[in-house]
Order: structure tokens, then C-alpha cells, then sequence
């Protein structure tokens, strides 16, 4: 509830300095997500999430704004085509993520490791090729195989990492995967992790 306020009042702060801005003919409210006031706001968002993750001990889960499910900066490249410059590495386990997932992921991997519970990762961002290759081989999830319909998957935008988990890393992830933005969002695949803000 803290959050909320401080959200509140960053959000009326911010709307205050806006109305600087605005032309005398326009409001400076705006449009959410469009025009400067959304992305002051989502900014404020972060910074707000951000200081309540340090005073609270618990990973901010996302950073920037997203539209319908996707990281709105990866957009504009399409599933499955994210260029490699816009992705980051997980530490140095070989795979790539959106930067924020990849953060996150680091994290669970290392905070993990402190209770002792090992982590890896076996799959991360798909470009769209690999996406139809993965639906070859293993069938599509609507009929009853384990990939999705090329182009939809969340590992096309590098927001999806499958991970290594024994009995331990798997009731570690659902116990603690959400503190970092994580889900587990496909029944049948318990080891299919989805970053969400």
C-alpha cells in the first residue's frame, strides 16, 4: 500500500511540473502512454518501484512501460527479431534476455545460491527461426506438444528463460520467482519462466 501512495504523490508532483510545460491550450495530463507526460509517468513508476526495492530488500521487477504483454522498446523489432545489441547477457551462462529479465534472472541465480539451491538455464531469447524449429520438433502447445505458434512466444521477445530446476530450484522458484517479476505460465512446463514487469 506504501507503494501506491508514493506512487500517488510522485504522480501528482510530476502532473504539478508538467502543467509548466504544457501549452496554455493543452492540458498537461495528457494521454497515458502517449506524448511526454506517459513517459515521465512511467518513469516515475520505476523510480518509485526502484526505491521501495531498496528500502524493502526485494528486486524491482521491471523497468520502462509495456504494451499488451511485450517490453514497449522491443516492439518495434518484432517477435523473434531482436537484434543481439538489444539484448543483455545472463551472466555468463551463454543466454540473452530483454536487459531487465536478464537482471532479474542473475539475481534469482545468485540469491538462489545463498540457500543453496542451484539454478541454470537451458533456453532464452528465440529468434523466429528457432521458434519454428522448436515447433518441429516438439509439437505445438495447442496440440498438445510443448512449443508455441512461431512468432507468439514469449522467448521471441526475451522475456522467457527455461531453467535447469531439480525438486529444490523448482519449489525455490515458486516460492521466491515473483519477488524477481517471474511466472510460471505454461501448465505442462514447470520449467518455462516468464519475466513480467
Amino acid at each position: 500500500m506504501d507503494g501506491i501512495v508514493a506512487i500517488s504523490q510522485r504522480m501528482a508532483a510530476i502532473q504539478a511540473t508538467m502543467s509548466s510545460f504544457a501549452p496554455a491550450s493543452q492540458p498537461a495530463t495528457g494521454t497515458m502512454g502517449t506524448g511526454t507526460f506517459g513517459d515521465v509517468l512511467a518513469q516515475a513508476v520505476d523510480e518509485t518501484t526502484a526505491t521501495e526495492a531498496a528500502t524493502t530488500g526485494t528486486p524491482a521487477a521491471s523497468t520502462g512501460s509495456w504494451t499488451s504483454g511485450v517490453p514497449s522498446d522491443l516492439l518495434p523489432y518484432g517477435n523473434g527479431n531482436v537484434p543481439r545489441e538489444a539484448l543483455a547477457s545472463v551472466g555468463q551462462t551463454g543466454h540473452r534476455l530483454w536487459a531487465p529479465a536478464a537482471t532479474a534472472l542473475e539475481q534469482v541465480i545468485a540469491d538462489a545460491a545463498k540457500d543453496g539451491v542451484t539454478i541454470g538455464v537451458t533456453d532464452s531469447y528465440r529468434s523466429y527461426d528457432a521458434q519454428v524449429d522448436v515447433a518441429e520438433r516438439k509439437g505445438l502447445y495447442s496440440q498438445g506438444g510443448l512449443a508455441a505458434e512461431p512468432g507468439t512466444s514469449p522467448h521471441g521477445w526475451g522475456i522467457a528463460a527455461d531453467l535447469d530446476l531439480d525438486a529444490a530450484g523448482q519449489a525455490w522458484m515458486r516460492a521466491n520467482g515473483g519477488r524477481y517479476g517471474f511466472v510460471e505460465d505454461t501448465p505442462r512446463e514447470p520449467w518455462h519462466w516468464v519475466f513480467r514487469k
